[in-house]
């Protein structure tokens, strides 16, 4: 039977090689985008065209009101899309970027990257577990900076910190459904999250790709196959673990 992975944030940047590369393993994709509908469609027609059911659904992961009708239309699509009511593998991909030296930090800027790195995550994992198939998986994306300071991260890599926590106990509490808990961590990836600061920095993309032992920065491919490896057989010993994909940063 085919699998079936739900992708958050997966109409672009590494949410969207994410959804291509399980496509390319066989696997059908439920994904969701914030606001650029066309360009999520987009993505599941690539995945059509890969002879994979692709789905795209419009998701605000900080609004966490809104998770019970949004697992209620998951449970509707697959119902009508696959004839059934469960899905294989969640992807914890969606998040926004945030530059702040730690004196710039306000409440109110602290308590949304917490919704949407953290709460978000840890809530909508919970409540996905109860319609994921036996022997599934959750990937958690998180950051090379979890590992190595950067300064201005200070918030998102303490939020991400607390994802590779929680991803070992989600491990520990659902090992016995067979289900498998994974961190996949990027190092410096040349997309368009936070406001494409490497991409439009070429000075700070040569500092970075002379101190990676493969003397580059990332692409968003470097990251998808990970992801999606995570989700075949041939990881199915792999569990609780942090992998990060950085091309040997920082060493």
């Amino acid at each position: 039977m085919t699998k079936i992975a739900l992708v958050t944030g997966g109409s672009r940047g590494l949410g969207k090689d994410m959804a291509l590369s399980l496509a390319k393993k066989g696997i059908d994709v439920i994904l969701t985008y914030y606001t650029n509908k066309a360009e999520a469609d987009k993505v599941a027609n690539e995945i059509i065209a890969l002879k994979q059911k692709a789905v795209a659904l419009p998701f605000d992961v900080s609004n966490l009101s809104s998770f019970d009708s949004f697992l209620g239309k998951i449970s509707e699509v697959l119902t009508k899309n696959w004839g059934q009511d469960r899905f294989d593998f969640l992807v914890n991909n969606a998040g926004v970027g945030a530059t702040l030296p730690i004196p710039q930090v306000t409440e109110e800027v602290f308590d949304n990257l917490l919704n949407i790195h953290f709460k978000s995550v840890y809530f909508l994992t919970q409540k996905s577990l109860p319609i994921m198939n036996d022997n599934g998986g959750v990937i958690f994306i998180s950051s090379g900076t979890t590992r190595f300071c950067v300064p201005g991260y200070s918030v998102y890599s303490s939020l991400k910190g607390a994802v590779e926590v929680f991803s070992k106990y989600v491990a520990k509490e659902f090992g016995a459904r067979g289900i498998r808990s994974n961190v996949v961590a990027p190092g410096a990836i040349e997309t368009d999250f936070n406001n494409a600061a490497i991409r439009n920095n070429p000075q700070m993309k040569g500092f970075l790709a002379s101190q990676t032992a493969l003397g580059r920065v990332g692409n968003a491919d470097d990251i998808g196959s990970v992801v999606a490896f995570l989700c075949t057989e041939d990881a199915k010993w792999i569990n609780g673990q942090r992998i990060e994909a950085s091309g040997g940063m920082f060493l």
